[in-house]
């Protein structure tokens, strides 16, 4: 298993560093970061103009650009945005609040699958599988933006009216000026997390059960599972302790696959229920054509998916005995 993660940190490394090539040119050639001082009026003076064309070392070439970029950034250094702050701390917030909803995103997603396409694999055709079927369906076919306005819309008021207080929040991922005992700040934190990451988990779940689902009924299917049947080992056993530990390679596989997908659907979220979080830094350095702070998003974002594949790679071994990394 060494041998192998130092051989993926590698792979993972040399993946990291094209995408930063690719997403630089890319960044580099989407928008002029001096057009709103262009376009002032009054004019602003060409010889400030030219001043912060070199300070930003936009009178440079790419490849010469780039690489005091990429210099940079491997000593954990960003650069700094068009308002002269520096992006390093700034992204550091950012990526906190972020991180908090898609992880526990992720592993609510992974429950809620896992479950009911246990569920209905075991009983496969029954009531209880048409209705996680249609559940299942149902979600996937409601985009992320489209789930959160709802919850938020209708949600927010019914859960607060049933709780006799406001438990549940819409805006923002922390009430303002949040001071008080842990517990105090936790409950806040919930109660401003629960929606949103609901509403991430539900539209992951979805297409997550069915293809759980699939990989179940394969593995209850196979000849090792009807040899073990007919060995006289209890049903939970057969189910638990082998059917599902098989079936969940390959749904690691599809969250890995589906990282990069998760991560736009969290930045869509935000957006709806204005969190101060990754993607609303990326739309505000868009919008303000601030090449190191996009810059610097989507290198964390490239750096997420990357270590999730990573990740899923490592966990195979674990699931599945027959798989071995000598």
């Amino acid at each position: 298993m060494v041998p192998f993660v130092i051989r993926r940190l590698l792979a993972s490394i040399l993946v990291l560093l094209l995408s930063s090539v690719l997403v630089f040119m890319l960044v580099a050639n989407s928008g002029d970061p001096l057009a709103d001082l262009k376009s002032r009026n009054p004019p602003v003076p060409a010889h400030v103009i030219e001043a912060r064309r070199h300070h930003l070392q936009l009178d440079r070439s790419l490849p010469v650009r780039y690489w005091q970029w990429i210099r940079r950034v491997v000593r954990g250094d960003m650069g700094q945005s068009i308002r002269g702050l520096d992006v390093r701390p700034l992204l550091f917030r950012r990526v906190a609040v972020t991180l908090r909803m898609v992880l526990l995103a992720i592993v609510l997603a992974m429950l809620l699958a896992v479950g009911s396409g246990t569920l209905s694999a075991i009983r496969q055709y029954a009531p209880s599988d048409y209705i996680l079927t249609f559940a299942g369906f149902l979600f996937l076919s409601m985009p992320p933006f489209w789930l959160a306005a709802l919850l938020k819309e209708f949600g927010a008021i019914r859960l607060n009216q049933l709780l006799g207080r406001q438990w549940v929040f819409v805006v923002g991922h922390e009430s303002p000026n949040l001071t008080g005992p842990l517990s105090h700040r936790l409950a806040d934190h919930a109660g401003h997390l629960l929606l949103p990451t609901l509403a991430i988990a539900l539209a992951v779940y979805a297409g997550w059960s069915r293809f759980h689902r699939a990989a179940m009924l394969d593995v209850l299917g196979s000849d090792y599972l009807r040899t073990a049947k007919a060995k006289g080992l209890p049903r939970w056993r057969v189910t638990v302790l082998h059917a599902l530990r098989a079936s969940l390679a390959p749904l690691v596989t599809v969250m890995a696959i589906d990282a990069a997908g998760i991560l736009g659907g969290v930045f869509v979220v935000e957006q709806v229920f204005s969190w101060h979080g990754l993607g609303e830094l990326l739309v505000q350095g868009l919008q303000a054509s601030d090449v190191n702070i996009v810059l610097a998003c989507l290198i964390v974002s490239s750096a997420f998916v990357v270590l999730l594949n990573m990740v899923a790679d490592m966990l195979y071994a674990v699931l599945d005995p027959r798989i071995r990394y000598d």
